[in-house]
This record gives C-alpha cells, sequence and structure tokens, in this order.
C-alpha cells in the first residue's frame, strides 16, 4: 500500500457563486515536484489555500503527512512550508533576524532554529548576506530568503505559489535549480510526520506557475481551468497526445498564412509564436494538409519559406485542452518518475 504525502479528495471551495475550486483531487508522493499549471483565475492559489490550511472546503478532505488537515491542523501545519504569492518580510530587520522571526511565530526553540537557519541560509546561498537588512536585498535574493523561511521547520512538503512570478530569467534558473536540490537530497525528516516512505527521502514540492518552461521541469502537471484540473500526467506524456498533430510555418504575409490555415476544415488551431505559427490539426490529417497547404497558400498570394512537423509543447496542450468543450480524461501516473498508469476523471 503506497502512503501518500498529500491526498486531497473531490475538494470545493466557493467564493459566493462563484466556485474557485472544483472537484479537485490530488494524490503526490515522497520526493515529487508536482505543478499546478492555469492562467490567472484558474483556481491555483486558492487550492495552496486549502492544502495548506488557510482556507477551509466546502467540500473534500487533504490528509497532509498522515494528519487530517481539517481535524489535525496544527500537526499537519507542522509538516508543510509555505511561501505565498505575496510574501511579506520585515525590511527594516536582517537576513538572520527575518529567519528567526518566521522560525519562533512557527513555534521553534532558539536551540533549534539557529543551527536551522544557518544551514539553510547556506543551502540557498545567502550565508554571506545574514547580516544584510532585507530591504537592501535584490528581487532574487529576497525570493531566496523566502524559501529559506518556508524551510526553516524542515517540512517533508514544500507549497510555492507562482514563486518566480515577476523575476528575471537568471533567478528563475537560479530558484529552481534549487528545488531541484531539494527534492533530490535526502531530507532531514520531520519528527512529527506520520508518513515512512523509503522510496524518496526528499521534500515533496507542488508549485504554481503559468510558465510552460517551469511545468516541464515537475514530475507531473495538472492543467486547471476555472477550478478543475482538466488534465494531469507527466510532461512527456501529455506532450505527447499530441504528437504528429502541431506544423510550424513561416512565411509571409503572416496574416494570410493564419487566415489560409485557419479556413481549413482539418486544423483546429492557429496561434502565432513571434514570426512563424503553430497550426494544430485533427488526428491523422498532418500528411494531408502538408500536401494542401502550400497550395491553399499560393493561392491566396501568400510566400510560404517553411512548413514542417514539430514536436508538440505544452503550450500546445495546454491551449488545446483549455479549447476543449468536451469532458477531458485525466491520466496520472503513479506519482513517481517511472511508468504510467491511467485514471479518468470526468468533471460534471
Amino acid at each position: 500500500m503506497t502512503n501518500y504525502l498529500v491526498q486531497a479528495t473531490n475538494l470545493q471551495k466557493h467564493f459566493g457563486a462563484t466556485r474557485a475550486v472544483d472537484e479537485v483531487s490530488l494524490q503526490i508522493k515522497s520526493g515529487e515536484i508536482y505543478g499546478l499549471v492555469g492562467s490567472d483565475g484558474a483556481g491555483k492559489t486558492t487550492t495552496m489555500r486549502l492544502l495548506v490550511g488557510a482556507l477551509l472546503p466546502d467540500k473534500g478532505d487533504v490528509t497532509i503527512c498522515g494528519y487530517d488537515l481539517r481535524k489535525q491542523t496544527e500537526l499537519a501545519r507542522s509538516t508543510i512550508g509555505y511561501l505565498s504569492q505575496r510574501f511579506s518580510m520585515y525590511e527594516d530587520l536582517t537576513v538572520l533576524e527575518n529567519i528567526r522571526f518566521f522560525a519562533e511565530i512557527r513555534g521553534l526553540s532558539s536551540t533549534e532554529w539557529l543551527p536551522r537557519s544557518m544551514e539553510i541560509l547556506e543551502f540557498v546561498g545567502l550565508d554571506k548576506f545574514k547580516d544584510r537588512r532585507a530591504g537592501q536585498l535584490s528581487g532574487g535574493m529576497k525570493q531566496k530568503l523566502g524559501l529559506a523561511s518556508a524551510l526553516v521547520t524542515r517540512p517533508q512538503l514544500l507549497l510555492l505559489d507562482e514563486p518566480t512570478t515577476g523575476v528575471d530569467p537568471v533567478t528563475r534558473q537560479d530558484f529552481w535549480q534549487l528545488v531541484i536540490k531539494l527534492v533530490s537530497q535526502p531530507a532531514i525528516a520531520n519528527p512529527k510526520s506520520q508518513i515512512q516512505n523509503h522510496e524518496s527521502d526528499g521534500v515533496s514540492v507542488i508549485i504554481s506557475t503559468p510558465y510552460m518552461d517551469e511545468a516541464s521541469r515537475c514530475h507531473r502537471v495538472g492543467f486547471m481551468k476555472q477550478g478543475k484540473i482538466i488534465a494531469e500526467d507527466t510532461p512527456s506524456n501529455l506532450r505527447a497526445r499530441f504528437n504528429n498533430r502541431v506544423l510550424e510555418l513561416r512565411g509571409n504575409p503572416i496574416n494570410t498564412l493564419r487566415h489560409v490555415a485557419h479556413q481549413d476544415e482539418d486544423v483546429e488551431d492557429v496561434a502565432a509564436f513571434g514570426d512563424k505559427l503553430h497550426v494544430r490539426v485533427r488526428e491523422g490529417k498532418s500528411s494531408l494538409i502538408m500536401k494542401r497547404l502550400p497550395k491553399e497558400i499560393e493561392s491566396a498570394g501568400g510566400v510560404l519559406t517553411e512548413l514542417r512537423a514539430i514536436p508538440s509543447t505544452l503550450e500546445d496542450v495546454f491551449i488545446a485542452l483549455s479549447e476543449s468543450d468536451s469532458n477531458v480524461s485525466r491520466h496520472s501516473n503513479t506519482p513517481t518518475s517511472g511508468d504510467v498508469g491511467v485514471r479518468e476523471v470526468n468533471n460534471d
């Protein structure tokens, strides 16, 4: 029997007439990075707040590290580290003083928090800046301070709510290297956890992001739309759903190419990516469309300089699934990086 670090079942949350989270279920194992991906308003932040216990669900249950989040709230929270979208630090305090503040409000004694703080600051690369005031830190260093604050309790589950939004690409890369390192190295066990999983001793991470390049770094991804998880699988398996169904076009005028592609009965979608178009076609129609599109574009007065089949991207898949009007099968592997199994979810 598998012991899941996180088990969430049929979570619902309403704000007035709006159903912000709609029958969301998750199973996360130790050492897994799980990405919640969706546009603004999809329900990612509300889901995170339900998982950390900041909000109570209207329906559904959550178990964290063996604890019922509704009935054993403080015990469950003691195993969680949480970095919210709007991490608030005290800018007039030093880096170390901020760590101390967050450690003490989580109930750590001075004999516990000080050695942990130095260990964590070294891990995130802030040990040389421990006496610098937080207000004098760069944006990237502030994000690292937020991560350090979330790690001071040695959590087994780390919840990161869009932690890299608004930061530069280099900072995003550095932050992700830290996240990957967290899950790949043995964690210092939280003694309050009831889960004993010897398959992986790393920290588990649930991270929400609007960025598809970040989603591709996760072991599994859940696409969210209007409060529902519309698809869930490994990034490679999600991309495989649309293998041989995406064509890339270059030429001019670009609007002519777009118009002609849109008119084809076997084309499902056309999206612009800089100076090129990605055309998603019906299953089994790629070869046929590649033969007739050049003629149709020439007849319309356009010039086609390149036409080729390309591997689908996560963005292609997300757009396709988001635009689908039908219920989507939710394929989920056992939450490791291994082989894939399937379970069907019907979001009525």
